[in-house]
């Protein structure tokens, strides 16, 4: 099991909620697609922690799915952010590429558990 799923999850959700504050409190971003992030990006960790209880493997590959899903939920409301010109790219570089990566691992995390 990689160190995303044993650690780093509960780390990117800490970025997201601060990320969400200030979004909230600096830049003025409207709190719908604060919450939108905010719900999306927490949810990722929620349900890796979530599959350490599952039931069964089909029920751990099931949350798996759902923090990718969540996972590309996150980066797409970080690009809208970014393409609305609400937030600069420098401001959020950093949270979109841990996405990517987040992204990356759970996409082989999923492949390597059906297979």
């Amino acid at each position: 099991i990689n160190k995303f799923k044993l650690g780093q999850n509960k780390e990117f959700a800490v970025k997201i909620v601060k990320a969400c504050i200030w979004l909230e409190e600096e830049s003025k971003v409207p709190r719908t697609l604060a919450n939108q992030l905010l719900r999306s990006g927490t949810s990722i960790g929620a349900n890796c922690s979530e599959a350490k209880s599952a039931q069964s493997r089909r029920d751990f590959i099931s949350k798996y799915e759902i923090a990718l899903k969540e996972a590309r939920e996150t980066k797409y409301w970080l690009e809208v952010l970014i393409e609305a010109e609400l937030v600069s790219l420098e401001k959020f570089k950093g949270l979109i590429q841990e996405t990517e990566e987040i992204i990356k691992i759970l996409v082989t995390t999923v492949k390597k558990l059906k297979e």
